[in-house]
């Protein structure tokens, strides 16, 4: 597990900012680009992006297969990132680490095949109100092909979990509980370990979606104790296209794949087949071989900031945001949990959000307006959409100051 910081260390925000070519850049003609949609992706540092330089120019190969040396090169790096990842989430073993495409598809693997397999009519499988869609739909589409049923944890107005409603939801019935370690559009963290503790002492499994933690919170499977873990690459400064299914030894062992082709096999006859070990039975086809590699030099980019640096900068600054914002008039916050990653959802009283998020491109200022792909949340918030500031470990308080100035403006 990383859990020291390395001497190199990196703490000064121009220092971090200096990093990702991406921010340097004016929008609209002269305006300086504030980046503040870090919940939908963030920028790549300079080491990503050399590092996809470096392997398509020097290593460019299929991997696992050919014995030449350009192959060897893109074998050693690819196992490398995944030896990488099961550090960083502290995996008992580098073979729990299966790559996707992202955190819907390890979420659809989940669903595909431990589900097909394992969820029988009359089961019960439950999320929770602030969910993302791609953890909501797998789950509504493999209760319909199941017949089993989908229960919800309700939430309350400041967007936390009630957790006596979670208690009263677990049932002898229940085989599975999938939620996010932090929403995507409030920022709440959820309590994961207790509620992995109570789904295990009901006897379910539990899936946790990380997409919004990875960046932001250490990850420890082991003390956690979670059966399955899934995030993406490119909400944690890495590239798109990439993503981690962490899965218990002896689950994905027992689950069968649900892709076929190559990769995944040991032999194929006309007639039949053999499965190959994990992860490779779950990894059919070529891999993101390039997009893996860079995805390495993401983890270290995180890994030689540290944990205390990266925490403490971001708390500070959604304290310091939601401050600012909820002075302004007409401002309505969204989502006030007491513990939270960088997001300040609000909406504005007259003004629809989509006007709001234009108004604020204008002004060079990069937020995500709409539903954020989590309609029933909106609608028990009893709003269309918001407006959702993300931060990341490079934005600053200049940028907060600037927002708060230019929202006020709006609002006037």
């Amino acid at each position: 597990m990383i859990t020291s910081t390395p001497q190199s260390i990196i703490w000064t925000p121009q220092e971090i900012r200096r990093q990702f070519p991406s921010l340097e850049q004016k929008v609209h003609g002269s305006k300086p680009l504030v980046y503040l949609d870090n919940a939908a992706t963030t920028q790549k540092p300079q080491t990503v992006l050399d590092a996809l330089i470096q392997h398509y120019n020097y290593s460019n190969a299929n991997v696992h297969r050919a014995m030449h040396v350009l192959a060897d090169r893109a074998t050693e790096a690819l196992e490398d990132t995944r030896k990488t990842v099961q550090e960083f989430i502290n995996a008992p073993g580098a073979e729990e680490i299966i790559f996707t495409s992202g955190t819907t598809a390890s979420i659809n693997l989940v669903a595909s095949s431990y589900g097909q397999v394992y969820i029988q009519p009359g089961d019960e499988i439950i999320i929770s109100h602030m969910e993302h869609h791609a953890n909501i739909v797998p789950w509504q589409m493999l209760c319909q092909t199941r017949k089993a049923h989908l229960k919800v944890i309700p939430i309350d107005d400041r967007g936390e979990l009630i957790m006596s409603s979670f208690e009263q939801l677990l049932t002898a019935k229940t085989r599975l509980v999938a939620v996010a370690y932090a929403s995507n559009n409030l920022g709440t963290i959820n309590p994961i370990q207790e509620i992995i503790a109570k789904a295990h002492h009901a006897g379910a499994l539990v899936l946790i979606d990380a997409a919004q933690a990875a960046a932001h919170l250490l990850i420890d499977v082991q003390s956690l104790d979670c059966d399955f873990l899934a995030f993406s690459a490119h909400k944690a400064y890495g590239p798109t296209g990439v993503g981690i299914l962490y899965g218990k030894r002896a689950l994905l062992e027992q689950m069968p794949p649900y892709q076929g082709g190559g990769e995944m096999i040991k032999e194929v006859t006309l007639s039949s087949s053999t499965y190959n070990d994990i992860p490779y039975k779950f990894e059919a086809g070529t891999p993101n071989i390039a997009d893996i590699i860079g995805f390495r030099a993401a983890l270290d980019f995180i890994r030689n900031l540290g944990w205390s640096i990266i925490n403490k900068h971001e708390k500070e600054l959604t304290s310091y945001t939601q401050h600012l914002l909820g002075k302004i008039d007409r401002i309505r916050l969204i989502g006030t949990a007491t513990d939270k990653v960088g997001i300040v959802s609000f909406t504005v009283d007259k003004m629809h959000h989509l006007d709001v998020g234009m108004l604020l491109d204008a002004q060079g200022i990069a937020v995500r307006t709409g539903h954020g792909c989590a309609q029933p949340l909106m609608q028990r918030l009893g709003v269309e959409g918001i407006v959702r500031v993300s931060l990341a470990v490079y934005n600053t308080f200049e940028e907060i100051n600037y927002l708060a100035h230019v929202v006020a403006k709006i609002v006037k």
